[in-house]
């Protein structure tokens, strides 16, 4: 059996996902070797994975022979120096979404990056992104972009769907929306590259672009993205501090409410909206429209389980699913949420990709035409205008 040990960089939310999914991987040995943090709980995250290595130095870390695999769970405006350092270094590599983003100009006024030329923004981020291309294709590693949408089981029961029927997608839908992110870093564009679009649109706009790779594969055509149009900003403005007391994000240089619509080069379409401003829990949600049929895998919510309750007394340690303002009512219970968002199929995958070599469902094409795409939508917002890709 195929041993494989695993790095991982960063110890809060998005390492968590991927810790819980690691013990998950079943076929082959797979051992979480390390982690790499800057954070206070990077203690209490190595104990409950049993990590037995520990670095406050990701580049000591990098050069820990025993490690195969990389997982980058860092903000985002590390990803791109990370990867090429951990390529590099001979390590196989996983990025967390979004692959990169303009976190603006050194010595500039970072608290201000949202109100900075989209065009520059734009121009700056294809400049990055083609030459990291450069990187990872001369490498003899892999690059495995973790976007758990594609990993989904209705995502995939919708693949499979298509493949035997081999149906062409006329309309996509996909949506992230919630209430919005208490941390502090969500309301500034210099940490990730943007706003509700880029940290959560970005999740069904590559289910939507994965959909179509996949379908041009089954027909044997040639599919990309044609162009984009992006309408976004903030609609909270027009509420007083009482009126958005349920509502969790507050925006400094960022939109809380973003709208694209693609066209791809076959005239079809698909909108994918994302909002930080939408109560009742969260929402991943994709729709699919084809010749021969209609899919909509609702990842959440959804109503694998429904509970009722009067009051959320007794509830306060009880999970029932993200960014729910109240545990009374009726409710739809997230249930094994690491399986239905897609992260252990993630993981599975890439896992057996490096034990065999092959290609990840999830790779540096979709990586590099979702962050492409999302630029384009900030240009297109920016300027009023329809981006030509």
């Amino acid at each position: 059996m195929k041993h494989i040990s695993v790095g991982l960089v960063g110890s809060g939310f998005s390492a968590t996902l991927h810790g819980d999914a690691y013990q998950k991987v079943y076929g082959l040995d797979v051992k979480m070797e390390a982690v790499a943090s800057v954070e206070d709980t990077i203690h209490d995250f190595a104990k409950k994975y049993n990590i037995p290595k520990i670095y406050s130095d990701y580049a000591e870390m990098l050069k820990d022979p025993d490690i195969d695999v990389v997982d980058i769970c860092t903000p985002p405006h590390l990803h791109v120096p990370m990867i090429k350092q951990a390529l590099a270094a001979g390590k196989h590599v996983i990025c967390e979404k979004p692959l990169s983003g303009y976190f603006g100009e050194k010595g500039a006024d970072n608290d201000h990056v949202g109100e900075s030329d989209k065009r520059v923004m734009y121009e700056k981020v294809m400049e990055e992104l083609n030459d990291l291309k450069k990187v990872v294709e001369s490498s003899d590693k892999l690059f495995m972009y973790a976007e758990n949408f594609v990993y989904a089981p209705s995502i995939q029961k919708t693949l499979e769907f298509l493949r035997a029927k081999k149906s062409k997608i006329l309309y996509m839908k996909g949506e992230e929306s919630h209430c919005g992110s208490h941390a502090h870093h969500a309301a500034y564009w210099k940490y990730n590259g943007g706003g509700s679009f880029i940290r959560q649109g970005c999740h069904p706009l590559s289910a939507v672009i994965y959909l179509k790779h996949q379908e041009a594969a089954i027909r044997g055509e040639e599919i990309s993205i044609k162009s984009v149009t992006g309408d976004m900003g903030v609609t909270q403005n027009c509420l007083s501090e009482e009126e958005k007391r349920f509502i969790l994000s507050r925006p400094v240089d960022v939109e809380d409410q973003a709208n694209m619509v693609l066209t791809f080069s076959d005239g079809t379409k698909a909108n994918i909206v994302a909002g930080d401003m939408i109560l009742g829990g969260v929402r991943n949600l994709v729709e699919v429209y084809t010749n021969e049929g209609s899919y909509q895998p609702n990842i959440a919510p959804n109503n694998a389980m429904m509970a009722y309750h009067v009051s959320e007394q007794g509830l306060e340690d009880v999970y029932i699913t993200e960014k729910v303002e109240t545990k009374a009512g009726w409710q739809n219970v997230f249930v094994d949420e690491e399986i239905a968002r897609g992260y252990v199929g993630e993981l599975q995958d890439f896992m057996e990709c490096v034990a065999t070599g092959r290609e990840p469902q999830s790779g540096f094409r979709l990586a590099y035409d979702t962050i492409q795409a999302v630029y384009a939508a900030y240009l297109s917002d920016g300027e009023g205008i329809r981006v030509e890709l």
